[in-house]
């Protein structure tokens, strides 16, 4: 599995720090940038990831900034991605497992490196559950599309 990883300038040393660890463990991890802490915004460093992501060029996305709500944001804002904000490991296993989320978001000012590296390592095992999550999956899609034929019947 091949994975994408960026950040903006808060989250440059955390991400810095998680490459080698999570390639220790297996994974396929291609750095994205930035390329220092000098201040950046999240939000071009987000959407390039999503656009790829989206482009199928990585199966899935590590985005990170200072708090992992703006990267979160940015990403989700490009076709075809389902970003989830995430500080703890019950979140980024049902992300997957429920929602089919392909980038994991979180914040450098809000978990320590080994909670971040726990966090990917849920994040990147977990596998989309299926069943009676497609259908929830395939209406963030509908809405996406501007589709929203389905609430009506729903509300």
């Amino acid at each position: 599995m091949k994975i994408g990883i960026t950040s903006d300038h808060a989250a440059h040393d955390l991400r810095v720090d998680l490459i080698p660890r999570l390639r220790e463990l297996g994974h396929d991890v291609t750095d994205r940038g930035p390329a220092s802490a000098a201040r950046t915004n999240y939000a071009p460093w987000g959407a390039r990831l999503a656009g790829e992501v989206a482009a199928g060029e990585f199966d899935l996305g590590i985005a990170i900034c200072g708090s992992g709500l703006g990267i979160s944001m940015a990403c989700n804002k490009v076709k075809g991605i389902r970003a989830a904000c995430v500080s703890e490991i019950y979140s980024a296993r049902m992300a997957r497992a429920h929602n089919n989320a392909n980038i994991l978001c979180f914040g450098a000012r809000v978990v320590g490196p080994d909670v971040a590296l726990a966090l990917c390592q849920e994040f990147l095992t977990t596998q989309f559950e299926g069943g009676r999550h497609t259908e929830r999956v395939a209406q963030l899609s509908q809405l996406e599309a501007g589709d929203t034929s389905f609430i009506e019947a729903a509300c």
